[in-house]
């Protein structure tokens, strides 16, 4: 399957979602410029680990607020290939690992997100933990553990759970030079950081669609294969500050 680049789009729906999360009142973010789904094609996927796909696709209702519901798909065995991933992971080249991990999780998420050409929030829950591991832990190998989806869920819970203050963290948006305290995000790809340097925020990388809002990201890093960092994570805090650490 071939993915397509991302491109700058302003959306004022997912623009107001994020000032109800200014981290104070004086500080304002301009329109989003943000991430463009991959278009999808009938290429074929080559073959090597095993992971269940849906071939009988979920048939979505979608209401005037833009949510799906779906009923349970058909799962068919079908194995798919995370080497290509692996093979730009390896090279450092994390402009096309990001491509690759976006179309992996089209493929993964079932015929319909194919077709679509992008992922639903609500398709995210077929996807099998050991596929979203598997391509977590190829980030993370590769990076010294600085991107995954797993280092930005730990991002995440630090600061509350609140998606302006990760995006601020993980470096999806800049300060504007501006007298009042403004941001805006970064526009798709040249703002966006592709190498591995001591500048590069951690969990900047891979980038997820926000154009149609936080719950794409939300329903990955709240996916059954990060539940044990959340607990991890909270066992650590509790663990500092019985030692007065924290």
């Amino acid at each position: 399957m071939a993915t397509s680049s991302l491109h700058s789009l302003l959306l004022n729906r997912h623009h107001n979602h994020l000032n109800h999360h200014l981290p104070d009142s004086t500080t304002t973010f301009s329109a989003p410029i943000f991430l463009k789904p991959a278009s999808a094609t009938t290429t074929t996927t080559s073959l090597s680990s095993s992971s269940t796909i849906s071939t009988t696709p979920p048939t979505a209702t979608t209401s005037s607020s833009s949510s799906s519901s779906y009923s349970s798909p058909t799962v068919t065995s079908q194995p798919i290939s995370f080497d290509l991933l692996e093979q730009h992971l390896s090279d450092q080249n994390f402009h096309q690992a990001d491509e690759e991990t976006r179309r992996l999780l089209i493929v993964l998420a079932g015929e319909s997100a194919q077709k679509r050409g992008y992922v639903f929030f609500s398709e995210v829950q077929f996807i099998a933990a050991a596929d979203l591991k598997a391509i977590d832990e190829l980030w993370r190998s590769y990076s010294d553990s600085k991107f995954g989806y797993s280092v930005q869920k730990k991002i995440w819970q630090k600061v509350n759970k609140d998606f302006t203050r990760f995006f601020l963290k993980a470096g999806w948006m800049k300060k504007l030079d501006t007298e009042v305290e403004q941001y805006n995000y970064r526009a798709f790809p040249n703002e966006f950081m592709w190498e591995l340097t001591k500048e590069t925020p951690e969990g900047h990388l891979p980038l997820t669609n926000a154009l149609r809002g936080t719950q794409l990201l939300r329903s990955i890093l709240s996916h059954p294969a990060f539940e044990g960092d959340e607990e991890e994570g909270e066992e650590i805090i509790v663990i500092l500050e019985e030692r007065k650490i924290l």
